[in-house]
């Protein structure tokens, strides 16, 4: 038989405010899974049209796949969050482009036809499991030099890109930084940040419950002048500092996919349309260039060029990553269409939670940018990889035309 494939459009996105890792953090005594279960119960309330027994799938990511982020954590997200026992779950694993993944992988189901509606998002608790908590690398990997031993530690794979283009200096990355806090602030001063959160109860016993609200790592006094005095973990003399790179933070991402069809049966919103995406691997010792060929990819199999792309939303787990991507597509540090709400230098990026944000985000900004038809949602990935999606507005109004 013959089969076309069918649209798939995002929903809605939501998040937990992110949180920065450690025994002082927003949730030291939160466990991940709640997080996961605050956000599908979050997107349910806000989507009352949405039967919770027309959800056909939740996917839901995690790095450290151990503890509270373990035992197939969509399947008991799902059930946590009060979802039927008919609906399925399972849990997924790239990294940072956890969320990304699963967002795609459930996506192309939908547009296949076996599914109508999922939920995909990631977790991250960065404080309870720190990247690597129980990993067992194959001394092969290292002794038959199949990779640099760099490649094993992110912060070294960044200094190894400013290595490979001494052009992309420490004060880029610093200004790049620094820029990033000051347009985080300024959207949340906005209100364009914010209404995508949910609330989380939380306790400790230092201090009782409490509520998070808003997002704990920005720091929004930050200065040049200031970063060029941060020390160079990675490196004696480097680049890579805790200002000009995204911190160990905990969070949840989550958002609703359907048939387009299925959207408009049920009255669901349209945030956004999914055009393509591309995933790539690269050198896993300067994987910060992954979304560059991921983008070429996504871009040459959707028939788009990058001058089509409108808004841009990249991953800021490096700035020199992110001035990697510009500077080989012939972008302005600078530029207007990139991150235009600061980044994951301001905003935190608890790893297999972070591809949602971006998603969340770029729909918003469509929500505001009628102008716009296309957007890209792009990161890199440890181990050398990079993931690319590529979104249409439902709101351009050239489409009216």
């Amino acid at each position: 038989m013959s089969r076309s494939l069918r649209e798939v459009v995002f929903v809605d996105g939501v998040r937990t405010p992110f949180g920065k890792a450690g025994p002082k953090g927003l949730y030291a005594e939160t466990r991940a899974d709640d997080l996961v279960v605050r956000c599908i119960r979050e997107l349910l309330r806000r989507n009352p049209a949405l039967p919770a027994d027309r959800v056909d799938e939740v996917a839901i990511a995690a790095t450290t796949q151990i503890g509270d982020q373990g035992l197939t954590i969509g399947r008991t997200a799902a059930l946590l969050a009060g979802l039927p026992k008919s609906v399925p779950g399972y849990a997924i694993d790239r990294m940072c482009a956890g969320a990304m993944t699963a967002v795609t992988t459930t996506a192309s189901g939908i547009a296949f036809g076996a599914y109508d509606v999922a939920i995909a998002g990631g977790v991250e608790h960065m404080g309870r499991h720190p990247m690597g908590e129980g990993v067992d690398p194959n001394p092969r990997i290292i002794s038959e030099k199949l990779v640099d031993p760099s490649a094993l530690v992110m912060g070294s794979t960044a200094e190894n890109l400013h290595d490979r283009f001494p052009h992309l200096t420490k004060e880029r990355a610093d200004a790049f930084a620094v820029a990033s806090q000051q347009k985080y602030a300024k959207a949340v001063a906005n209100g364009q940040i914010g209404p995508e959160l949910v609330t989380v109860a939380t306790r400790s016993a230092e201090n009782g419950w409490g509520l998070a609200t808003v997002d704990e790592p920005p720091r929004p006094g930050t200065t040049v002048e200031g970063l060029a005095t941060l020390k160079t973990p990675f490196r004696p003399h480097g680049h890579v500092t805790a200002g000009n790179a995204a911190g160990l933070n905990d969070g949840a991402t989550a958002c609703l996919l359907a048939d387009e069809e299925t959207a408009r049966e049920l009255g669901l919103p349209i945030g956004m349309r999914l055009v393509g995406y591309g995933f790539a691997g690269v050198e896993p010792e300067v994987m910060g260039v992954g979304p560059v060929p991921s983008t070429e990819k996504a871009l040459a199999r959707t028939g788009l060029s990058i001058e089509d792309i409108g808004l841009f939303e990249l991953n800021e787990a490096f700035a020199v990553q992110v001035l990697a991507f510009l500077d080989h597509f012939g972008i302005a540090d600078d530029d207007e269409r990139v991150n235009p709400w600061g980044g994951a230098i301001a905003v935190g990026h608890p790893l297999a939670s972070s591809g949602v944000r971006l998603m969340t985000q770029l729909s918003r900004q469509f929500a505001e940018r009628p102008d716009v038809r296309y957007g890209l949602t792009a990161m890199c990935v440890g181990l050398g990889m990079g993931a690319s999606v590529i979104w249409e507005n439902p709101n351009w109004e050239g489409a009216a035309e």
